[in-house]
């Protein structure tokens, strides 16, 4: 059977590829300044964070919250009695909420004008010329070129182009042998059932978010790094606290051996050395990639493009314009294998449909402060220049406060007195460099020393704005007091200070 060819071409002003979060914000901005604008999506319309990233691993851990507060009452003088989890109601409401979500998405993306909207996989030919094959085509097909043969496409001739391909898991070639017990971010939400045992691979942000929640709500779970790293902490002396308080918890290995994975039918076997270096033969339900994620850019045929490509194979780009060596060519999102956080491609999306639109006025567009949070309990928090960074950057020139919330009295109140804040700043001038956290209520800290970091604000200034008694906030001050005196910039940290009140 001889399948029919046909070819249509649409010629536009701007061609945004993918609708996720950098995509919809690139397509909104640029249609302020042109009407001529396409969006071009090869799977599903929608979100990494709505569908399988931050709103559904979020509903797992408000779950296990619950468990664990429960668990954890006897601290207060409570008893209870050990809580019954029906794993499927749980899966279900995560489904439920989590649709809810994308539900939202959806309706934005429908709002787009359907003449906006063309449904198929985009491929470069050229600078300008995109073939886009007709269908609800998977982007990760092996092999793209082959689809054009079998199906209609149409020829985008685009004066510009924004690139928001977005990312998909990345799966290291050994954890491919667990076949159809081989769970990621992107499938672990479509469950039953809550599984019986999870060997988690990659203690990054998902990989602790996940593993921490499951092993509250019953899991059985061992989760295994190789680099040593635990997601976005650098300082030792906090990762170690990190590592140390986890393993409270559940099986953590950041620097394991594992030697083979065999899949066995209904379980997933696993040979590992344990800490001790004795080898381990154990079984589970399912292993969980959670070994980072991949700009989806391999298979767009960027090499028929003068688009210059880093050793990843991924666009070079300007991180104030997102403009790529192609200066009618942008790139946004996660795409860019940068910051894979939703405010971040969101400000991405924004200035590449800005300057895409407006094009050849290109412009730099808003960058804020890094700041990044990680949900496991106790929380992390990065904010502004990391350690590495600041040994770069400001060798010799920076000092450090510090302070543990073990003994800080509004978190001993809550039985949240576990953690570490490290904040530093620069010698002489005494501004703000960043800060490193594991604590309780490292999302709201985080946010505050965010806003500090962006207004280029002095320690000084920082310990002049207004701390309530009693919150988990005067840990901060206590940190930030410490860190001015190693300035030899504030006075000497007074022990038990009556302005500071007790435990602060």
């Amino acid at each position: 059977m001889t399948t029919q060819f046909v070819q249509n071409v649409r010629t536009v002003d701007v061609a945004i590829i993918g609708t996720g979060t950098a995509g919809m914000v690139a397509y909104r901005a640029a249609k302020k300044q042109t009407d001529n604008v396409v969006v071009i999506e090869a799977a599903h319309y929608g979100t990494t964070c709505a569908r399988v990233g931050c709103m559904p691993s979020k509903l797992l851990i408000a779950a296990a919250e619950a468990v664990h507060n429960i668990e954890s009452a006897e601290l207060f003088g409570i008893s209870t009695t050990k809580p019954t989890i029906d794993g499927k109601a749980v899966m279900k409401r995560v489904q439920q909420e989590r649709d809810r979500f994308v539900g939202f998405v959806l309706e934005s993306i429908e709002g787009f004008p359907e003449s906006d909207r063309i449904k198929g996989f985009a491929r470069f030919v050229d600078d300008h010329t995109l073939h886009v094959t007709s269908g609800d085509v998977d982007s990760s097909s092996e092999n793209p070129k082959s689809l054009e043969r079998e199906n209609q496409y149409l020829t985008v001739k685009a004066k510009r182009i924004v690139i928001a391909t977005g990312s998909s898991s990345n799966i290291p070639p050994i954890l491919k042998s667990a076949g159809n017990r081989l769970l990621t971010n992107d499938d672990i939400f479509e469950l039953e059932d809550l599984p019986e045992s999870v060997a988690v691979f990659g203690p990054g942000v998902i990989g602790l978010e996940l593993g921490q929640a499951l092993s509250r709500l019953g899991v059985r779970v061992k989760v295994f790094g190789r680099s040593g790293s635990l997601a976005i902490l650098q300082d030792d002396e906090i990762l170690n606290y990190a590592n140390k308080t986890f393993n409270e918890e559940f099986y953590l290995d950041s620097k394991a051996k594992v030697e083979a994975i065999e899949n066995r039918g209904e379980t997933v076997a696993l040979n590992y050395r344990n800490k001790e270096g004795g080898l381990i033969n154990e079984s589970f339900s399912y292993v969980l990639a959670a070994t980072g994620r991949t700009a989806n850019v391999a298979r767009l045929g960027l090499e028929n493009t003068s688009v210059q490509l880093d050793k990843r194979g991924g666009p070079i780009f300007d991180s104030f314009s997102m403009q790529t060596s192609a200066e009618h060519i942008f790139i946004a999102g996660d795409a860019t294998s940068e910051i894979p956080l939703l405010h971040e491609a969101a400000d991405e999306g924004r200035t590449a449909g800005t300057n895409a639109g407006r094009f050849p006025d290109v412009r730099a567009g808003l960058r804020r402060a890094p700041l990044s949070v990680v949900f496991t309990d106790p929380q992390m928090s990065s904010v502004g220049l990391n350690l590495k960074q600041l040994k770069q950057e400001y060798p010799d020139c920076y000092a450090e406060g510090k302070v543990s919330f073990e003994g800080q009295g509004r978190s001993r109140v809550m039985g949240k007195n576990k953690g570490l804040l490290k904040v530093y700043a620069q010698h002489g001038t005494g501004q703000f460099l960043g800060a490193e956290m594991f604590g309780p209520a490292a999302e709201h800290i985080g946010h505050l020393l965010a806003w500090s970091f962006q207004q280029k604000m002095t320690v000084s200034q920082m310990l002049d704005m207004p701390f309530y008694h009693p919150v988990i906030e005067e840990g901060l001050r206590t940190a930030l007091t410490e860190l001015n005196k190693q300035l030899h910039i504030g006075p000497t940290v007074i022990g038990d200070c009556t302005d500071s009140g007790p435990g602060s």
